[in-house]
């Protein structure tokens, strides 16, 4: 079954109503951003999360000492990796006991034992822009992904919405979908948003796996391209996350 992450999660009413939505992760952010919280208030809600409920912290070029620290007191399952990061960097935190999921900005087409070579738990595809770090609230053309998701498990990003998730299901197959902006309303998540996005996850995850991979659905580069055209949605106009 799809896993499906709320990143941005600033307090307790966002991370209840992200699990009561069926979300199995949510993600603090750490870095510079609108969204970014202390560890102090993200250790207050993360301990009043279901015990199921995965606790992600999203991280920039963070010194290594800072980010165990931040494992240790915030009481994290996970990292996400949003910077320049390097393998051996990945493989020091994965010491610790918590999963790493590395961060990839697609600019074109995927280099897969550049992928491997993180030994991450999965790796996190988003689309690019200048000079910020995630968060663009736009998507990439997810058929340069689809490949990947074959190899490696991949946590799809970039531009979903409750609308254009199942299109992103449906053609990349992800272990795991992540979003922020887009179960928002002025700038909160909003809990009907979240609900609409998790069913519409799962329900699209479901219906894929009932068919056949390589299927003519799935490999015709036309209706990829109406569907791309679709989904790919305006900058966030309050601004992106430096991180998600």
């Amino acid at each position: 079954m799809i896993r499906v992450k709320i990143c941005g999660i600033t307090d307790a009413a966002e991370a209840d109503a992200a699990a009561a939505a069926g979300a199995d992760a949510v993600g603090f952010v750490f870095a510079p951003s609108r969204r970014q919280i202390d560890a102090v208030r993200a250790r207050q809600v993360a301990a009043a999360l279901p015990p199921f409920v995965t606790r992600v912290g999203v991280v920039v070029n963070e010194p290594l000492e800072r980010l165990r620290a931040l494992v240790e007191g915030v009481g994290l399952d996970a990292v996400q990796l949003h910077g320049d990061e390097p393998p051996a960097y990945c493989a020091a935190v994965a010491t610790w006991g918590v999963r790493v999921i590395k961060a990839v900005p697609v600019v074109g087409p995927l280099d897969l034992e550049r992928l491997r070579a993180y030994r991450a738990a999965a790796v996190l595809l988003d689309a690019h822009r200048p000079g910020q770090r995630g968060g663009t609230g736009q998507a990439f053309d997810w058929r340069l992904a689809a490949p990947v998701a074959r190899a490696v498990r991949v946590v799809l990003s970039g531009g979903l919405r409750p609308e254009t998730v199942a299109e992103a299901v449906h053609i990349v197959r992800p272990y795991a979908v992540d979003v922020s902006s887009g179960v928002e309303t002025d700038g909160r998540k909003d809990p009907a948003k979240m609900a609409a996005f998790v069913a519409a996850a799962r329900a699209a995850a479901a219906r894929r796996a009932q068919e056949p991979a390589g299927s003519a659905a799935s490999a015709d580069p036309a209706s990829q391209d109406a569907v791309h055209r679709r989904s790919c949605a305006a900058p966030d106009p309050r601004g992106g996350d430096q991180a998600r």
